[in-house]
């Protein structure tokens, strides 16, 4: 049998193991990771730039900069430093403008280059996603809310 197949047998298994745990969610996000690494391939973007992008997309109106930097910051648990640095490449690369009022806000070629992005990698999120019930998708999701937020709470205590 060749590798391919055996790491597709592994992949394919879904036999769910008892509960929740830190290696379930790494592998989830690793594999998350890996289509996204797939869909960045050919672009000029690294995760941090896509994240910095997309949440500027998600906003749907112009940021201010440094709130932009602090939400981004929050969410991904990355260094402040970094997260400046991919949002300042993305203004050096034309992807992000910066409008009349120092705010930052995507430019065409940053809508047409996240268009792009999501589209290849939205075959394999779908067919991953609609493999589990929406009610399953329901739960999971408060409780990677809740795990993610309790986390948040004692990495600032820490």
């Amino acid at each position: 049998m060749s590798s391919i197949a055996s790491n597709k047998e592994r992949a394919m298994n879904t036999t769910a193991p008892a509960t929740l745990n830190p290696s379930i969610i790494g592998q989830a996000e690793k594999h998350h990771t890996a289509v996204l690494t797939r869909a960045l391939a050919g672009t000029t973007l690294d995760e941090k730039q896509w994240i910095v992008l997309n949440q500027a997309l998600a906003v749907g109106t112009p940021v201010d900069p440094a709130a932009h930097v602090t939400r981004v910051t929050a969410m991904t648990q990355w260094n402040p430093a970094d997260t400046g640095i991919a949002l300042t490449t993305l203004l050096e690369s034309g992807l992000l403008r910066a409008t009349s009022g120092d705010l930052v806000e995507p430019t065409e070629d940053g809508v047409a280059l996240a268009g792009k992005v999501r589209g290849e990698s939205s075959a394999i999120v779908a067919a991953a996603y609609g493999a589990v019930a929406p009610e399953d998708l329901a739960t999971a999701a408060r409780v990677l809310t809740t795990i993610t937020a309790r986390m948040a709470e004692e990495l600032a205590c820490a």
